[in-house]
């Protein structure tokens, strides 16, 4: 289609960077009135910055392993020496990484080399959550797209289309049984197994698990939801699919324009796992609920459904479920399609009931960050004072370096163990924000 110049509004659903031979790439997704939209800047760097004393050491130690070039600055080091600060630039993510560490062993501090490149794209601009776009766009595959346009910050009231997923697998040959897909306009469950008469509109037999998989994700490219939401949905029933289509030599595409899930694993024993869906943002209910400090006894769909919704799941053991599913799946399918797509409506009703959704936009738009991101309370705080730390003509330290002063933690009182028949719980979440907001505590007054 040929291209037209126009502006409009979105919400930011994903940001991504691509690193490649040519340079690094910063891609967004957006949620508009006219559909999804992809939004590209190519040729971007990624950069950080080191005390210009530093720089005759740390351009032996850069140039014998990276392409890099510096550059002085306006600004100067968020430190009690409060040098000028020289910006050190890099084609691409991993080399600032192998540039960082590199200097790290050299004991050459860096400044913001912890800034992930398409957050601080947007935090130069002011951009939280929302967006106007203005540049030439193109219609290709069903979405529009635009290079290199402008963007500022934007209010905006997003309407996104959202389903539930839940997947039932077997724990005797680890297979996929059934995928189930519950959203206020569409109902459906593919079942392994043999084609047959079926009660149930929603049904689908598919005979193998490779052909199932191929089913789903081109049946999940049609119907191209916005959100997907799931109990435990990353580190279980994506990570599971994942697996499954990587031992059927399949590529896990569910992506918008049919791009491939990517994975971040937050620590080295791998437990704490983020899923990149390019153009999908992915919620999981526990970690929302955690985040808008919900508090239950269990986080299990079972206990959090009947304290919320006053119903839960259609087995009758749910501690023995998963021998309860495989007899249901060699027996009686309907019963266990019924039992699939229940899962999904009950984690629909509990965002529906908690307004999760709306919070998880709020909360972005407030802080800037991915609608999905965990915690992140330092990140939320860097996003929103970086920008203007940099107006004031500083940068800041990175996380993990010394603090100019060690400050003691919270003070915590002894408890009087027993038992009480009532009990108050005084918890102040983000009690520091909380403090700095109140109070207007500025950093910027540790060093002047």
């Amino acid at each position: 289609m040929k291209s037209e110049s126009t502006t409009l509004q979105g919400l930011i659903l994903t940001r991504q960077w691509r690193d490649s031979v040519s340079g690094q790439s910063l891609v967004y997704w957006l949620a508009t009135n006219e559909g999804p939209v992809r939004i590209e800047f190519p040729g971007q760097e990624s950069v950080f910055f080191i005390p210009a004393s530093s720089i005759p050491r740390a351009e032996p130690i850069l140039a014998a392993q990276l392409k890099w070039r510096s550059a002085p600055v306006e600004l100067r080091c968020f430190s009690e020496t409060d040098e000028p600060a020289i910006a050190c630039y890099f084609s691409n993510q991993r080399d600032l990484g192998l540039a960082r560490a590199l200097l790290h062993n050299h004991h050459i501090p860096t400044y913001e080399a912890d800034i992930r490149p398409t957050d601080r794209y947007l935090m130069e601009r002011f951009v939280q959550g929302t967006v106007e776009v203005s540049g030439d766009f193109n219609f290709a595959e069903g979405y529009l797209t635009a290079e290199n346009p402008k963007i500022r910050k934007a209010s905006y009231e997003p309407r996104l289309s959202v389903v539930s997923l839940d997947i039932e697998t077997s724990i005797s040959n680890g297979n996929i049984l059934s995928i189930a897909i519950d959203s206020d306009d569409v109902r459906k469950v593919f079942m392994l197994g043999r084609t047959r008469p079926s009660s149930l509109p929603y049904l689908e037999f598919i005979d193998d698990e490779a052909t199932l998989l191929r089913r789903f994700m081109t049946w999940f490219a049609e119907l191209d939801p916005d959100v997907i939401i799931g109990w435990s949905i990353v580190a279980f029933d994506l990570k599971f699919l994942q697996d499954r289509a990587d031992t059927l030599g399949l590529e896990f595409d569910i992506g918008r324009g049919r791009s491939p899930v990517s994975w971040r694993f937050l620590d080295r024993g791998q437990q704490r796992v983020y899923a990149v869906v390019p153009g999908r943002v992915v919620l999981d209910g526990i970690e929302l609920l955690r985040t808008a400090t919900y508090s239950f006894e269990s986080f299990s769909l079972e206990n959090v459904s009947r304290e919320l919704l006053g119903r839960g799941k259609l087995v009758h053991d749910v501690d023995s479920r998963a021998v309860e599913i495989e007899d249901m799946h060699r027996t009686d399918q309907e019963s266990l399609a019924r039992y699939n797509l229940e899962d999904c409506t009950l984690v629909l009703d509990i965002f529906k009931h908690t307004g999760l959704i709306d919070f998880a936009i709020r909360r972005s738009c407030l802080t800037g960050l991915e609608m999905d991101r965990q915690g992140g309370s330092v990140a939320a705080f860097d996003f929103l004072y970086l920008p203007k730390l940099h107006r004031a003509g500083f940068v800041a330290p990175v996380v993990d370096q010394e603090t100019i002063v060690h400050s003691p933690g919270g003070y915590v009182l002894d408890s009087l163990p027993g038992l009480y028949r009532d009990v108050i719980v005084l918890d102040f979440k983000s009690l520091y924000p909380s403090i700095i907001r109140t109070f207007h505590v500025d950093p910027l007054a540790m060093i002047k």
